[in-house]
């Protein structure tokens, strides 16, 4: 068989064979290339919009501790070892411009939720709301679920001593005795004062993450006379 007659007849089957082997494979590292580049894409993602969100309820949570209003119905800030409740000011006038509200921050499983009452000018109804605060199960209008994947948190209070822990009971101050939803002043103690939490300079927040440890301090605005 002459040489051009050779060349006429192509290849033969076992160098198609190789080459479509060859083709697969390449096909193959390709592909795997490519998943690999879109589970990349999608984790850093994921990542950043984690980054975002929890940047987001740092602000929130700052914006809350620095508008409290620490007045005489309920504690201006508390903290039971799951929820941290507060009364925040609404507006940006006097001692409650728009009027004030109780907010809870608070970890059921692994899930951090904020909870808003609603804003009021009255003493019953803002100790209405606080009393709230504490029945708190889910589902409750105003209660969003902020981020998943929260191992435990802790609370810190800043006093005159430094910082403690915020369920230590310490650091009392005398109030004047509440209201009662009536309007008229509840049963008083001696010389008609009550031991209440004194208001801390700072709050610790300490948030246990998947992606390590988080602590954020918040200098509390003073109060507004």
């Amino acid at each position: 068989m002459t040489p051009h007659a050779r060349r006429l007849q192509g290849f033969t089957l076992v160098e198609v064979l190789v080459a479509l082997f060859i083709m697969a494979v390449i096909a193959a590292m390709g592909w795997q290339g490519i998943a690999t580049m879109a589970r990349s894409r999608e984790v850093a993602a994921t990542a950043s919009e984690r980054t975002l969100r929890l940047s987001a309820l740092m602000g929130q949570w700052e914006h809350d501790l620095q508008a409290i209003y620490d007045g005489p119905q309920v504690p201006g800030v508390a903290f039971d070892g799951a929820t941290l409740r507060l009364v925040r000011r609404v507006g940006e006038g006097g001692p409650g411009d728009d009027g004030v509200q109780v907010v809870a921050w608070t970890l059921r499983g692994d899930t951090w939720r904020r909870w808003a009452g609603p804003v009021t000018r009255r003493a019953d109804a803002l100790q209405q709301a606080w009393l709230a605060s504490f029945q708190l199960q889910g589902p409750e209008p105003g209660q969003l679920r902020l981020l998943e994947g929260v191992g435990g948190w802790q609370v810190y209070f800043w006093h005159d001593q430094g910082w403690s822990n915020a369920q230590s009971t310490g650091n009392l101050s005398v109030a004047p005795p509440p209201v009662t939803a009536t309007g008229t002043t509840g049963t008083a103690s001696t010389a008609g004062t009550t031991a209440r939490t004194r208001l801390p300079r700072a709050v610790r927040l300490q948030l246990t993450l998947p992606e390590g440890s988080l602590t954020r301090d918040v200098q509390l605005a003073p109060q507004q006379p």
